[in-house]
């Protein structure tokens, strides 16, 4: 598997923790959309695309399955927003 495409979506609203949303594209053939680039406490991290369950939970839709490959969405999710940032 590799990561072929990664869109990122900035946004500037002062106080929110949510700082954009990417889109990865794998091997050309298989898109995830709405992972969200959050500024935690100890810096920029991902989070995969979820959804509310019927009692109020989180559940994710799509995810990696071991660190090796969330290391590589990271990796490359933040590398392309750190360019956003470049060239504004």
């Amino acid at each position: 598997m590799k990561i072929t495409s990664v869109t990122v979506r900035k946004f500037e609203k002062e106080g929110n923790r949510m700082k954009g949303i990417a889109t990865v594209v794998l091997d050309d053939a298989f898109a995830i959309h709405d992972i969200r680039i959050i500024e935690g406490d100890k810096g920029l991290f991902i989070a995969m695309p979820s959804k509310k369950t019927a009692t109020g939970d989180y559940r994710d839709i799509a995810h990696p399955l071991n660190t090796e490959i969330r290391s590589m969405f990271q990796d490359a999710i933040l590398e392309e927003y750190e360019k956003t940032n470049e060239e504004e």
